[in-house]
């Protein structure tokens, strides 16, 4: 007996309804800020570099020759929109579907929703009380916690991140439970590389279960080391002009001061690769496209992406990702 397909829609005409009236209160403030809405592809012959991110791939075959194109969904519309900026736009928002790779459960899905936006002359703090105003429109939010990624370390798990060993992390993480992971890197390649990965380890396992939970948590100042794009804080340069906005226990949003010099972010996109093929995975091929627009010249603005499922999932009081999309990866 042929078993029935599940042709239902995962989300309900109210979560619908709901999705709908928080985009048009976006779109309405973004309007009313003079930040313009654009549209920007989600294939790309390029794709993000991070070791922690990978993207969904396709061919495109020319039915007009033998010629096949290697192809990403993008991760985030980043890019193209810092892309826009170089070329003379003004502030700029954009509402896009983004994809990942093995990302499925609760809070994740291979394809799913983000806000991202850029504003010009804005520093990180400018930024973040902008997140703050959007999060107070859409959740009925007020107020909100500010904290450096360091002083969580200090307050839940008495580590001093600028001084840390890599030894003394391997001994956090085997009193926390996480010695599989510590084995792993004893044969590791890279000590600073390693650092990183238990720093993140202890953070995501134990520190962010406990933040965000009746009010929204911004996390600022990331190592160095984590910056991703973010530009380096100019009076402590060991941290980054990077923040994540936590809040019911999600990360909602992940902001940066951007960084515009172009040698720094090839630099930065050669590590990564480094990391890739050290932790044996595909090294990825360098966006030069979105290089050479770094080089003409990025304007001094931050910018941030947000996950606008999660944040329905907030305002719908929802359990899992399925309840604010139409249709659910396993409704595919």
């Amino acid at each position: 007996m042929q078993q029935q397909a599940n042709w239902q829609p995962s989300a309900t005409i109210q979560n619908v309804v709901l999705k709908n009236t928080i985009l048009a209160k976006i779109r309405g403030y973004f309007e009313s800020e003079g930040v313009l809405e654009v549209d920007t592809p989600v294939l790309s012959k390029s794709t993000v570099t991070d070791l922690h991110l990978d993207a969904l791939e396709t061919i495109h075959t020319n039915p007009l020759s033998v010629k096949r194109t290697h192809l990403f969904l993008q991760t985030s519309p980043e890019y193209y929109m810092k892309r826009l900026l170089c070329a003379g736009f003004p502030s700029i928002f954009q509402i896009a579907k983004c994809f990942r790779d093995d990302e499925v459960g609760r809070y994740h899905s291979p394809e799913f929703l983000m806000l991202e936006w850029y504003r010009l002359d804005f520093c990180m703090q400018e930024l973040i009380d902008d997140v703050m105003e959007v999060l107070r429109l859409t959740l009925n939010v007020e107020g909100y916690q500010q904290i450096t990624y360091a002083s969580l370390f200090e307050k839940h798990l008495n580590i001093d991140i600028t001084g840390v060993s890599c030894l003394e992390l391997q001994a956090a993480c085997s009193k926390y439970g996480f010695e599989d992971i510590v084995s792993k890197l004893n044969n590791s390649q890279n000590q600073s590389s390693d650092i990183d990965l238990m720093l993140q380890l202890l953070f995501c396992e134990l520190i962010e279960p406990l933040i965000g939970k009746d009010s929204p948590v911004v996390v600022t100042h990331f190592p160095a080391s984590q910056a991703s794009l973010a530009a380096l804080n100019v009076d402590n340069p060991i941290f980054a002009e990077r923040f994540e906005v936590y809040y019911r226990g999600v990360e909602l949003a992940n902001g940066f001061e951007e960084l515009g010099d172009h040698d720094e972010l090839r630099e930065r996109f050669n590590s990564d690769n480094k990391l890739r093929e050290i932790n044996s995975k595909k090294q990825k091929p360098l966006d030069e496209k979105f290089l050479q627009a770094m080089e003409a010249g990025l304007p001094s603005c931050s910018g941030v992406a947000l996950g606008l499922d999660r944040l329905l999932m907030i305002a719908a009081n929802s359990e899992h990702i399925r309840e604010v999309q139409s249709f659910s990866f396993d409704a595919w």
